[in-house]
């Protein structure tokens, strides 16, 4: 097993997340990691769940939990006014009838032309695609979120994906514990820094040759 890099907490990469959000926006969560950015999404992001909940808010505390009202992930989630629950058939229209502004989901691969591979990890012979297939295709706008490599040390973001994949040339926001990187016509554009990481750090733990943006800065949160 080999030690994350240098950079954000977990923490800080949920709420880094939450930056790309505005109010007024339709946003689902996958499971995993993104279910975090629960907590951080500014007032009037409309937060949405497969299982059928709409506008949602932060995940419960063990003294508000109730085990009746999750999200997709089965975490306890707390209730906003107007929040909404419905059959998750239409839960899955909303998201197959691009509906969906953004999804935030998490990665075990994504390829400097944005495949997107969150399904199946590696060695397992089986993997549960959930709603994933159907956010790829559906929201308007994928963020990536994941620590920068895997647990064997491996990058996760990579030439080419030899996972099985979610949907090719779908992701088009990469945030890690090093950084936020954009996937352009190009290629992978490294857009800012997590503090105290510098491009050759990225760079060693990623895959493809990444490109530097003209405006490359810190982090902001």
């Amino acid at each position: 097993m080999s030690r994350q890099p240098a950079g954000l907490s977990k923490d800080l990469i949920c709420l880094r997340a939450a930056k790309e959000l505005t109010p007024g926006m339709y946003v689902n969560l996958g499971i995993g990691l993104p279910t975090q950015v629960a907590n951080f999404v500014p007032r009037g992001v409309i937060l949405h769940s497969q299982n059928g909940v709409l506008g949602f808010g932060p995940i419960a505390a063990e003294e508000e939990m109730d085990w009746e009202l999750v999200n997709a992930g089965a975490q306890p989630i707390t209730l906003s006014p107007g929040i909404s629950f419905f059959n998750s058939v239409d839960a899955f229209a909303m998201m197959r009838g691009r509906h969906l502004d953004v999804a935030i989901l998490g990665a075990y691969q994504v390829s400097e032309k944005g495949d997107l591979a969150n399904w199946r990890m590696e060695g397992e012979p089986l993997g549960a695609i959930g709603g994933s297939m159907d956010l790829a295709y559906g929201a308007k706008r994928i963020i990536v979120i994941c620590e920068h490599i895997n647990k064997a040390g491996r990058p996760r973001i990579v030439k080419k994906c030899s996972l099985p994949l979610t949907g090719k040339r779908v992701v088009n926001t990469i945030i890690t514990n090093l950084g936020v990187m954009e996937i352009t016509r190009k290629g992978i554009e490294l857009r800012a820094l997590a503090p105290g990481v510098t491009t050759a750090e990225v760079q060693k733990h990623t895959g493809p040759k990444l490109m530097l943006s003209d405006d490359l800065k810190e982090m902001e949160f």
